[in-house]
């Protein structure tokens, strides 16, 4: 089930230099197709921007767009997240998914204890991680191969093999609060 809702494609981070680039935190794997040159992107609120440059700079991305070309253009600009349409994304080769359809997923044990929907996946420097809204509140699951043994994004369905202790890292430890004389 695909979403209508747009996609994060990165994060302004910062101005870069005097001319209009900004340091973008990309959140894809497909940095030259989505920051090539006439690629379109919105910002909140609905702005569409289109790219004018763009190179990589490490893991990070330095982008200017058409009509912002001053550093006081773009400071406003800081913080904010670059979007596309779903229909922007294209399709993926078989057993490839991206990270936001897993979201709504639910996710159960290889022996069929349910643990909860998946609320956010988590991305950063390591794997992205599952952020489950489990009964105790939210549990985290590495999206590791030895851990996620099955995705199944049509069946919106997520099968994991936790660690001992994984599931029990958010549970509540008591019923109640006691008062100490």
């Amino acid at each position: 089930m695909a979403s209508s809702e747009p996609v994060t494609i990165g994060r302004i981070v910062r101005p870069h230099g005097l001319k209009g680039d900004v340091v973008v935190e990309s959140a894809t794997d497909f940095g030259e197709t989505r920051f090539r040159k006439g690629a379109r992107v919105t910002i909140g609120g609905g702005r569409e921007l289109t790219i004018a440059a763009s190179r990589p700079q490490g893991d990070r991305w330095v982008v200017r767009f058409t009509g912002l070309e001053t550093i006081e253009a773009v400071e406003g600009l800081r913080d904010r997240e670059l979007q596309i349409e779903p229909d922007a994304l294209g399709a993926l080769p078989a057993g490839q998914y991206y990270l936001h359809d897993l979201v709504g997923c639910t996710v159960e044990t290889v022996d069929g204890q349910v643990v909860g929907p998946v609320a956010i996946v988590y991305t950063g420097a390591a794997q992205a991680v599952l952020g489950i809204n489990g009964p105790g509140g939210e549990v985290l699951v590495p999206m590791a191969g030895e851990i996620c043994r099955e995705v199944d994004i049509a069946a919106r369905r997520i099968v994991i093999a936790p660690p001992e202790g994984l599931l029990d890292a958010n549970r509540p430890t008591c019923e109640g609060t006691r008062a100490h004389d």
